[in-house]
């Protein structure tokens, strides 16, 4: 046994195997999009960034 075969038998014996590989498939969950009750107009929302862009702006 050559000195580079001992040292990957100690590393084996030391830190095991790595893990199986987990599937795409298995790390991800699809889901319908959420409603969104208020997708209409909302002039505070407005007001928020209507202000924003006021005092990047400078005005």
């Amino acid at each position: 046994m050559t000195a580079d075969e001992r040292a990957a038998a100690e590393r084996r014996a030391r830190f095991g195997t790595l893990p199986e590989r987990v599937a795409f498939a298995d790390l991800v969950q699809e889901q319908p999009p959420a409603a969104r009750p208020g997708a209409g107009y909302d002039p505070d929302a407005q007001a928020v960034r209507f202000a924003c862009l006021a005092a990047d702006l400078g005005l």
